[in-house]
């Protein structure tokens, strides 16, 4: 018989509770009890007395006079487990301990005779103990402004109502239906208002009020405040001139040092010669540089800078003809500064060498000789820094020597560029030991 009835129920519960539009509200402060009256004096006659929840109908409790017992449905993720309640005379609804989740539609229904009796609904809404809402200011800490911002605000808040008042008038106010949302309400008041002011939080049941203490939050600046601000913003404003010219000075200092270490030697010309002596044993033929180092002294340092071993290597070539003389580096770093000398070694008692090209990466800037003899035919490769002199002629053959100098380093190569002629010229080439060097002059 119970199935039977059971049956019937579910059929009743689709097609009943639409009949009706009467619903009535029932308001009820979270925590608290409430009970959903049937306005009935006892329910011996009805064979089934049913309670649903939500939209969907969901059975939670019913009485079954047929059999005798009372029964709670543990659904709806059990959120109404050990809260519900029927009073066995009148069919009415207990709910203990209620939550916001139990905000929703009820429906009661009773079946006599395997007929319906006219249902009721109702609707529960549930308000959450409300918590004090809080004043805050949008304002800086020390305004010149005649005006200071605020704002009241709550948070996880449902169907309440959120207002300024000045003393007993209403100035604004916001509401809220929702549950579990956060609600702020600003406010513009002046520094020297002297009326009061309150934030109000209130729901059917209760309300919760914070007074605005307006020196407390917005204040103006005293003329001591305004002294001290200056004085910190004058003192940063000369550190931070201290600062930019000591970076100025180092700046500077570090570049003149740079300089002077790369005009170490003259630009112009320089007591380096070229002679032939024959004083040397073994070497007569060798060219000797005035004031260059020997092998040994090479391969030490000078005033902290380390000089790379000086080889003269022979290029020829023919009147006419471009020629470049390569440094052997990919990259000219940024520190480093390029110079290429020339000595005219076809005199054979003195030649001197004097600065022809000069390339300054750090600097930016280059220089060539414009003289007659290399005017026009001289570029600088600002890469690698190799010399191209353009259109040879026999004024153009002498000795080159290139010079790469930076902190802590020096590089120096030589070159004898020769005029490409047969071997029974004047210019012989002689290989001693792997290194190349030229005699100048034949003997008388």
């Amino acid at each position: 018989m119970e199935t039977f009835v059971l049956f019937l129920v579910t059929l009743l519960v689709d097609g009943v509770f639409g009949y009706t539009d009467e619903v009535k509200s029932v308001s009820v402060m979270e925590g608290d009890s409430v009970t959903l009256y049937t306005d009935l004096t006892e329910i011996k006659k009805a064979d089934l007395i049913l309670w649903t929840f939500g939209s969907e109908n969901t059975r939670i409790a019913q009485i079954n006079r047929l059999i005798n017992k009372i029964s709670y449905y543990d659904v709806l993720d059990g959120r109404f487990r050990d809260r519900l309640k029927l009073d066995h005379q009148t069919g009415s609804l207990i709910i203990t301990d209620i939550t916001t989740q139990h905000t929703g539609l009820y429906g009661f229904l009773q079946i006599i005779g395997e007929k319906q009796v006219t249902p009721k609904k109702f609707s529960v809404i549930v308000s959450a103990r409300l918590s004090v809402p809080v004043i805050s200011s949008n304002s800086s800490q020390c305004s010149s402004s005649s005006n200071c911002s605020l704002v009241c605000s709550v948070v996880n808040v449902g169907h309440v109502t959120l207002s300024w008042y000045k003393g007993n008038r209403l100035l604004s106010r916001i509401s809220v239906s929702d549950l579990s949302i956060s609600l702020s309400l600003p406010l513009e008041v002046e520094y020297q208002d002297k009326n009061s002011y309150s934030c109000v939080l209130n729901n059917p049941f209760s309300n919760q009020t914070q007074h605005l203490d307006i020196s407390q939050l917005c204040h103006t600046c005293s003329a001591s405040d305004s002294s001290t601000l200056y004085i910190v913003l004058g003192c940063l404003s000369a550190l931070a001139v201290v600062a930019v010219l000591c970076g100025i000075v180092y700046y500077y200092h570090h570049r003149r040092s740079k300089q002077a270490g790369h005009q170490s030697q003259p630009d112009g010309e320089e007591n380096i010669r070229l002679t032939d002596v024959t004083g040397n044993a073994g070497d007569a033929n060798r060219p000797n540089i005035a004031g260059a180092e020997t092998p040994d002294q090479e391969r030490h340092s000078q005033n902290n800078t380390f000089v790379e071993k000086d080889e003269i290597k022979s290029v020829s070539a023919m009147v006419g003809e471009t020629v470049t003389l390569h440094t052997d580096v990919t990259e000219i770093q940024e520190d480093e500064l390029i110079r290429w000398k020339f000595a005219d070694s076809k005199v054979c008692k003195l030649a001197e060498f004097f600065v022809i090209a000069k390339w300054d990466k750090t600097n930016n800037e280059e220089y060539l000789h414009d003289d007659n003899k290399f005017k026009d035919r001289l570029h600088l490769d600002h890469d690698t820094g190799s010399l191209v002199i353009t259109n040879i002629t026999p004024e153009h053959y002498g000795h080159y020597k290139l010079h790469i100098t930076s902190e802590g380093q020096k590089i120096s190569k030589t070159f004898n560029l020769i005029a490409h002629v047969s071997m029974s010229s004047f210019h012989i080439l002689l290989h001693v030991n792997h290194t190349i060097y030229i005699h100048h002059c034949i003997p008388n």
